[in-house]
């Protein structure tokens, strides 16, 4: 729509509920009380209608159409492609669509339902969301053959100190993990050596390889690079494990689509090896 058209419709509702929708000044545009009341009530209608479609599509066909997945990135990149393929191979009629991000951006999507579904590093924060646990996932060190850790079996907190330290960005549930994990240790955050923060898993491993620094991965992430010998794997002590979460909204009404997905995502991934042999 164009701006006057976007401008007459707002008008016009203004005049039909004989109210002010939005306060206009200083170049700023903001709702009034009345018009939270409206956006609130727009958005059930809308949500209403859009069930509508999906029930009835439903009791005519088979289970299809668009499906938002998004997942943060160590899923996305090394979990979640398997899942995916073998959901559309079941499902031929279904068009998943994937978006990667860190587990923060990805609850929140879900929550603001940009997403039908998300697969995240960490438990929820939304109050809105419903959260499963789906499996298990052990965190190891990592570092280039030739790094001064890399002498030990494993590796403890105390170990790390004044080590060069690569990690991922904040807001990144492996981040999250970690920190705490260091925090339930005894460990001052600000003491770590930390040279790097960077936006995922491949990008650290790069850098990593070069010698730059050590880093604490999802074993998942680097079992290529392992069986290439360009980085070694050290457990960490106490080991360090984590819980892979699925979420979606609340509510009362789900299609048969998320909650056949949700279903089938969280068998196999439960089914999937995600502990070092």
């Amino acid at each position: 729509m164009t701006q006057p058209a976007v401008t007459f419709q707002i008008k016009q509702l203004e005049e039909h509920f004989n109210t002010r929708l939005f306060d206009r000044g200083h170049g700023k545009i903001s709702l009034t009380p009345a018009g939270d009341v409206v956006l609130d009530y727009a958005e059930r209608i809308l949500g209403l209608s859009s069930e509508l479609d999906v029930r009835l599509a439903e009791m005519t066909g088979e289970i299809g159409g668009p499906l938002l997945v998004g997942a943060s990135t160590t899923i996305a990149e090394f979990m979640l492609p398997h899942v995916l393929g073998q959901f559309k191979a079941r499902y031929p009629t279904v068009k998943p669509r994937l978006i990667v991000g860190n587990s923060e951006t990805i609850e929140t999507r879900v929550a603001e339902h940009t997403l039908d579904i998300g697969l995240i590093e960490s438990h929820s924060h939304q109050p809105t969301l419903q959260c499963e646990i789906c499996c298990e996932d052990e965190l190891l060190v990592i570092c280039n053959p030739r790094f001064p850790l890399a002498r030990h079996r494993e590796v403890t907190p105390e170990l790390m100190l004044g080590v060069p330290y690569v990690s991922r960005e904040p807001g990144s549930g492996t981040r999250e993990f970690i920190d705490s994990y260091l925090r339930a240790a005894g460990m001052n955050l600000d003491a770590m050596n930390l040279v790097m923060e960077l936006g995922s898993p491949e990008a650290l491993k790069g850098v990593v390889e070069s010698g730059v620094g050590f880093a604490i991965v999802s074993h998942v992430s680097v079992v290529k690079e392992k069986q290439l010998g360009t980085l070694i794997t050290l457990p960490l002590k106490p080991a360090l494990t984590r819980t892979l979460s699925l979420v979606f909204p609340k509510e009362r009404f789900r299609s048969r689509l998320v909650s056949t997905f949700v279903e089938f995502a969280r068998e196999k991934m439960r089914g999937m090896s995600v502990t070092p042999a």
